[in-house]
């Protein structure tokens, strides 16, 4: 064999064996789940709508499917609804208002579910708290409207959730990238008692989350740039293991179609978080518009023995086929 062959079999060799440590390092094969996967409510439990064709501006009440239960977005009788029938964390919107008050709604303007108009954060809590929340819904092109009238009086402001589940898991979305916003969370966030901010965890714009984690560094945050931070880290030295420090005590939404190109997916990368104090939460499809985990076909394609947090828009439908009986 000449010296030429010699070198190039060597060289082969050592790639191989770098390769096969670099699986070995990586392979979720052989590591063991660190238990069952935490249930996400997005919205609570409320009425779904059809995703196709969904843009930003969407009014997505006008599309919603045939109702299958009485419960309205973002209200604490979906939220309740959304504990009771399996949630171990429910997600929420909040906006200022114009008065200063952080109240729980999702769309950014109020024309769509209420019969009310402009932007949220134009107006008062009171005039919030005076709307039908329940108006604009229609699941037939608008000649029937099932839950007019029924959500008179249900838009609750961030304190009356505080109150209402003092001791449950919370997902807070900053609507808006003011820096306000975020401050005036933080501000709120800062007077709870001892123990409960570890219960919370807040998203949104950049710098909304900014200001929100300047006040209180503990919380438990994700915003864009969190994530590029975290996961350009991770891409570069995740195959070795390291978690780098922009990866502590924050929070991911990993997209379903992203999950499988990152270092360790899904069991070695989920436990490598959970030791730097992080949560990984996976959302359904490539993460656009609300996609959840909302059925037992999205449900199988769940990793197998995935423990993670798993985002849904059905809780009734999907705790069912991931709680035990």
């Amino acid at each position: 064999m000449s010296k030429l062959k010699r070198r190039l079999k060597k060289t082969v060799g050592v790639l191989l064996l770098l390769a096969a440590a670099l699986w070995a390092n990586n392979t979720s094969r052989f590591t063991e789940p660190k238990g069952p996967p935490l249930l996400l409510a997005h919205r609570g439990l409320g009425q779904t709508f059809d995703l196709e064709g969904v843009e930003n501006d969407t009014c997505t009440a006008e599309r919603i499917h045939a109702p299958e239960h009485p419960y309205l977005e973002n209200t604490l009788p979906s939220m309740q609804a959304a504990f009771d029938a399996g949630a171990d964390i429910v997600e929420l919107d909040l906006h200022q208002t114009s008065d200063n008050q952080l109240a729980v709604f999702h769309d950014w303007t109020l024309d769509c579910r209420t019969e009310g108009t402009g932007e949220v954060r134009d107006a008062t809590l009171a005039q919030l708290q005076s709307l039908d929340v329940g108006y604009g819904y229609t699941a037939d092109g608008g000649r029937t409207f099932p839950f007019r009238g029924k959500g008179v009086g249900m838009i609750p402001t961030l304190d009356q959730v505080l109150d209402a589940f003092p001791d449950r898991r919370l997902l807070l979305h900053l609507k808006s990238n003011d820096p306000s916003d975020g401050e005036l969370l933080g501000n709120r966030l800062q007077r709870l008692p001892p123990g409960r901010l570890d219960q919370i965890a807040v998203y949104g714009g950049n710098e909304s989350v900014a200001a929100t984690v300047g006040q209180l560094p503990a919380v438990r945050a994700m915003s864009r740039a969190t994530m590029v931070r975290c996961l350009g880290w991770y891409a570069a030295t995740g195959w070795s293991g390291w978690v780098a420090p922009a990866c502590e005590g924050v929070q991911l939404h990993i997209p379903e179609k992203i999950g499988p190109w990152l270092w360790g997916w899904p069991h070695k990368f989920v436990n490598r978080m959970d030791t730097q104090d992080t949560r990984v939460v996976v959302v359904a499809g490539s993460g656009g518009f609300s996609e959840g985990f909302d059925d037992a076909e999205a449900v199988g394609r769940l990793p197998e023995d995935f423990s993670g947090v798993v985002w849904t828009n059905r809780i009734d439908k999907v705790a069912p086929l991931l709680k035990d009986p």
